[in-house]
């Protein structure tokens, strides 16, 4: 929503008339300087939308506010107009504070969808940021959402396999009520946001594999090089359930340098729609995005989304640092997940993170059942996870 700045105005009072915290004004206009305001300059106001209203016989102020639930000093501060002299007829604006769900969550996410629902979160919530860390095989961007002022660096990733896309769901899902939350001064299960926000500086990237995703939610490629590549990787089948891989079937959580020699001799030898860790590590632009986004970033951990099982593992070679199994266990004791430390498995993006940095990283396979989980169990998968967002 904008705001005109009037006289005298200030981000502190803006702050005080629409109950949200300082830091998320100043955040939402990045290029405003806060102890310069002018007169006429336009400042973003998140969480909030403009309703037009025209004055009608009887009308005063105080009465609009009442029935708008909404407070007098918010129609002041957004009508640059002598409020004592309107007329029947004429028109203001009454400010609304979001309170209800702008997105919608009732199938799997293509990528159109995703970008679409992320820009609307962005433009309603500019205090996010959204950033284009890298791009697919098909030159889809693969996008990070940075949210939080904290010291403490935390990353989450869904959708590195395909097949797995319900996990995009849930972490747009967790932002979205995050968002929600922040803007109503609510809390999530007896967790203030605000502070939250203030502890955690939370990295998402909800889905590292569009291409892969849009095949099995959108259906096969237009470009006819990929459409005929996929088809023939999947011995002519145009049922795609199984397909885990990016778009030149490639396996991107085989994909990393941590014994990926071991999986490489043991797994697919050539492009399949699953376990084919590709010809060398970090061959594919979306492995490559993830792994240079950890290098540019100081996280402190990693949480890696998938499907399924219900199960969180946690350890790779007896490099995890001590805390990763008290973080666990917080971990199962919310989600009722169960932690396993070793699996005879190499090459993850959880493996070599724990394997180069020595910090926790955990892969969580949401729900039971048979991939692609049906988006039925969407609901009942996100309540178990957001114990796990909310713990971090």
């Amino acid at each position: 929503m904008d705001l005109v700045i009037q006289p005298g105005m200030t981000f502190y009072q803006i702050s005080n008339i629409f109950n949200i915290p300082l830091q998320l004004i100043i955040l939402s206009n990045p290029y405003k300087n806060p102890n310069t305001l002018r007169v006429g300059e336009v400042v973003n106001i998140p969480g909030h939308f403009l309703e037009k209203y025209t004055i009608q016989p009887g009308d005063t102020l105080w009465r609009i506010s009442q029935e708008h639930q909404t407070s007098l000093e918010q129609i002041y501060a957004i009508n640059d107009v002598d409020l004592y002299q309107l007329r029947i007829g004429d028109t203001i604006f009454i400010p609304k504070r979001i309170e209800e769900d702008i997105l919608t969550f009732n199938e799997l996410y293509t990528f159109d969808r995703f970008e679409e629902d992320l820009f609307k979160l962005v433009t309603t919530y500019p205090y996010i940021t959204l950033k284009e860390i890298g791009q697919s095989v098909m030159n889809k961007p693969i996008y990070e959402v940075v949210i939080g002022n904290g010291d403490k660096h935390v990353h989450v990733n869904g959708s590195f396999h395909a097949n797995e896309s319900i996990t995009t769901s849930v972490i747009m899902r967790f932002l979205h009520d995050y968002l929600l939350s922040l803007s109503a001064n609510q809390p999530i299960r007896g967790v203030d946001m605000k502070q939250f926000f203030n502890e955690i500086t939370l990295s998402l990237v909800p889905m590292v594999n569009p291409d892969g995703v849009d095949l099995l939610n959108k259906g096969l490629p237009e470009n006819e090089y990929y459409r005929e590549l996929v088809v023939d990787i999947n011995k002519g089948r145009t049922n795609f359930n199984n397909w885990k891989a990016n778009i030149r079937g490639v396996d991107l959580n085989n994909q990393y340098p941590a014994n990926w020699e071991i999986e490489k001799n043991r797994k697919r030898q050539q492009p399949s729609p699953r376990d084919y860790p590709g010809r060398a590590p970090l061959t594919e632009p979306e492995a490559i995005a993830m792994a240079e986004l950890v290098g540019r970033e100081d996280f402190d951990r990693v949480l890696a989304l998938h499907t399924q099982g219900k199960v969180i593992y946690w350890g790779y070679e007896g490099l995890e640092p001590e805390n990763a199994q008290k973080i666990v266990n917080e971990y199962s004791r919310v989600s009722g997940y169960t932690p396993i430390r070793y699996v005879d498995s190499h090459a993850g993006f959880k493996d070599w993170f724990i394997q180069d940095y020595r910090k926790p990283g955990y892969t969580v396979e949401l729900g039971r059942g048979t991939n692609p989980l049906p988006f039925s169990h969407f609901n009942k998968i996100y309540e178990e996870t957001l114990g796990i967002f909310l713990t971090n």
